[in-house]
């Protein structure tokens, strides 16, 4: 009894030190909450006017690729973060977005719109589009870096051929963000935002004869990987705060009441306490750095 006691003490100690760095959501298996970055998105005061910009492409500036033998063609991340910056710029409701990333495509579309206008009668005068809305800041910017294995460890027990394991990895995607006045081409404001990926492995193993020449093994566990593509959702998702937070401080755009109780979730992102790595890395849910 004196060694089940022992046993099971060990084994629920290593799994608490193994789940300290990562703590899992707690609907698991479930739909994804919404990040803690997206909700301060939703939360942000009411500016004064909406700022028109325009986004061309938020580039992958990263090169890294997917390890072998799983493809060393693929990326590492999505390539899809034009639209991620473009949804953060609209949820936060400070800024109006217009279409550039395809801009090719609006202009052949409105092409055919007078084409098909003008083919219904021919001789009334060709039709006239409104002009193009254009924009007076461009908002640029890439993932800059993905550091993969830039925290790695692990710890592991084994009693009376009953043992358990747990490891865990941190990576690390990086973007960077800038809002361009388009008239002068002055960079009015440059952020950078971090976010950690965390994975985790644990399992359990035992390992005993149950009887003459007859050996019982029995291995279990899982693992656990953040989805890369939502970390870089949530890295730009931060840095558009703190682009709006460090536009406020600087007077490029205003507030529609100084007197909001929620400028205080604007006051999370200045820039002096982003300054440390520990406020840069964006980590989910109850992470711990």
């Amino acid at each position: 009894m004196l060694r089940k006691i022992a046993i099971l003490t060990c084994l629920l100690v290593l799994a608490g030190c193994a789940s300290e760095r990562v703590t899992l959501p707690d609907n698991a298996g479930g739909p994804l909450p919404i990040a803690a970055k997206g909700r301060d998105l939703l939360q942000l005061p009411a500016p004064k006017g909406k700022v028109l910009v325009s986004v061309y492409a938020f580039r992958d500036q990263t090169g890294q690729f997917k390890p072998s033998p799983d493809s060393a063609y693929s990326t590492a991340i999505t390539q899809g973060a034009t639209a991620w910056l473009i949804k953060a710029l609209n949820d936060s409701r400070w800024f109006s977005p217009v279409e550039r990333e395809n801009l090719q495509n609006l202009l052949t579309e409105r092409k055919i719109w007078r084409a098909v206008e003008t083919e219904k009668d021919k001789s009334a005068p060709s039709v006239t589009l409104p002009p193009l809305t254009p924009a007076p800041i461009v908002i640029e910017g890439a993932v800059t870096s993905y550091e993969s294995d830039l925290r790695t460890g692990g710890l592991g027990i084994n009693f009376l051929g009953e043992g358990l394991s747990g490891q865990y990895r941190a990576d690390q995607v990086t973007v960077a963000l800038r809002a361009v006045n388009v008239r002068n081409g002055q960079i009015l404001a440059n952020v950078v935002s971090s976010k950690t990926i965390w994975s985790r492995e644990l399992s359990l193993g035992v390992y005993r004869f149950v009887g003459l020449n007859r050996l019982l093994q029995v291995e279990g566990g899982y693992t656990h990987n953040e989805p890369v593509q939502l970390c870089v959702k949530q890295a730009i998702e931060t840095a558009v705060a703190m682009l709006i937070a460090k536009g406020v401080r600087e007077n490029l755009w205003m507030l529609a009441d100084p007197n909001d109780p929620a400028i205080t979730i604007l006051d999370r992102y200045r820039e002096d306490e982003m300054e440390s790595p520990a406020a840069q890395t964006v980590a989910a849910g109850n992470t711990k750095d």
